[in-house]
Parts: C-alpha cells; structure tokens; sequence
C-alpha cells in the first residue's frame, strides 16, 4: 500500500543561521539577490522552501517543490501581523490549509 505524502509546514522569522539556506532557495529560484529583510519563512518537512520579505512582498521559493499556497501562506500571516489582512483571511487560510485534504468516499 503507498502512503501519502504527508508535508508538515512550519512558518517562522528567518534567523541569521539561515543564510545558507536562504542563498540555495535564491539560486533555485534564478533570484539575483535576496529578498530584504526582515523575511518569514516557510519549512516544508523540516527544509526551508520559501522566504517573503516582510518588507516589499518579494519572494523566494523552492521550483521542484508545490510551494504557491505556502507562498500565500506565508503573505497572509505577513499581513495578519502587521494588523493589514483582509477581513476574510481566517477563511482563506482555512480553504489553503484544508484543500489538499483529500475525504474518503463512504
């Protein structure tokens, strides 16, 4: 039997230890440079995936990875802590969160 994939998201700040990281996301994304600090940015089983500058909104991303609803993740929980998210951002992030979600058929 396969099992399904199983992809635990965490979103955090960037620390400085990320800079290694943060330069291979730069480089997989063909960026000329990083996103400006201050970034939050996105795990995706433990290995960083996506950073947003919390500043301009720009952005970086693992390509080989499905990383466009982290990416909005990640610009929604920008926005909810700078008090600016749209009135329906609990339920945007709640159909982000729960589409992958596949219910069996009874």
């Amino acid at each position: 039997m396969a099992s399904t994939p199983h992809n635990e998201i965490l979103i955090r700040r960037a620390y400085a230890d990320d800079g290694p990281d943060l330069v291979r996301l730069a480089a997989l994304d063909s960026a000329g440079s990083l996103p400006p600090a201050p970034l939050l940015v996105a795990e995706l089983d433990g290995v960083l995936s996506a950073a947003l500058s919390v500043r301009d909104g720009s952005a970086i991303a693992d390509p080989f990875k499905p990383t466009a609803k982290v990416l909005e993740m990640l610009r929604l929980h920008a926005a909810a802590s700078q008090n600016t998210a749209p009135q329906r951002s609990a339920r945007k992030w709640l159909e982000l969160v729960l589409d992958p979600i596949r219910w069996p058929a009874f």
